[in-house]
């Protein structure tokens, strides 16, 4: 099995590498923007609060709806 992962395209390896980076660029943006909000744009604690409660109830609302249409459709993810 480690043998064939080896033997994989360097292709293969370039698109997977690139996906690291960007996934780990992009999940660093959520510990830094209260710090960034703070320091920077000078926004106080309950700037910071309202940003990730408005940020927080979206994601929950979002889940609440596609999960909804999940059930209805009955059709997962591939």
């Amino acid at each position: 099995m480690f043998k064939k992962i080896l033997f994989l395209p360097k292709t293969v390896w370039l698109i997977g590498f690139i996906s690291l980076i960007n996934d780990s660029a992009s999940e660093m943006v959520y510990p830094l923007l209260p710090l960034y909000l703070s320091s920077v744009l000078l926004a106080g604690p309950k700037a910071l609060g309202i940003i990730e409660g408005i940020a927080e109830a979206t994601s929950s609302l979002l889940r609440l709806i596609t999960g909804v249409i999940f059930d209805r459709t009955r059709k997962a993810k591939p």
